[in-house]
């Protein structure tokens, strides 16, 4: 049996990176929508929602696809939202915020049938609890690193991982921005599963 191409609506090596070790063809593009999140959206609605938006800004142009959208959201325990710092300041103040702290990473997920309009969402929650950084800490890790992409200002798959003293989720892979888990169990309830593709 075959099955439509499958689309990832991302720009990020990351996520393509993760998604080529299912073995499967795919395609990417970029989705252009505002993420801006919405006066009381909470964590988990943004995730999904932007996920679903990237998946859907890509239907018309890809309308024989099963396009696949994730968007990571990060937040401090009073809900404070940290995005991508985009510059050295900005992630020197977000881990500072961020030492000592338990950071929740919510991640949404969407799996869109173009053709049908058949859509599957789900959100990933993963727990980052940093350990006490020092100031040299920081500005050592951001020099060595440069996350300024990274939601959180960091990559856990790199040097990050010395920044943690635990982490708490079903799938790490989440945190660098696609839940294959999650994503296998989608693909395989629309009857796709990865390990028996010839």
């Amino acid at each position: 049996m075959s099955h439509p191409p499958l689309l990832l609506a991302s720009s990020s090596r990351y996520r393509r990176e993760l998604l080529t070790r299912f073995g499967l063809p795919f395609s990417s593009a970029s989705p252009d929508i505002d993420e801006s999140p919405f006066a009381g959206e909470t964590p988990e609605t943004l995730a999904v929602r932007l996920a679903t938006s990237k998946a859907r800004a890509l239907a018309p142009s890809h309308p024989k696809h099963w396009i696949i959208g994730s968007d990571q959201v990060a937040a401090l325990p009073d809900g404070t939202l940290l995005s991508k710092p985009e510059n050295h300041p900005n992630a020197v103040r977000q881990l500072t915020r961020s030492s000592g702290q338990n950071i929740s990473f919510y991640t949404g997920l969407a799996l869109l049938d173009a053709d049908s309009g058949s859509l599957q969402t789900s959100c990933e929650l993963f727990a980052v609890h940093f350990r006490d950084l020092s100031s040299d800490e920081i500005e050592a890790y951001l020099h060595k690193e440069q996350p300024y992409d990274c939601a959180g200002s960091f990559k856990m798959e790199g040097l990050g991982i010395t920044l943690f003293r635990e982490l708490q989720g079903r799938d790490p892979n989440s945190l660098i921005g696609l839940p294959l888990i999650a994503l296998n169990e989608m693909l395989m309830a629309w009857g796709r599963n990865p390990l028996l593709e010839p």
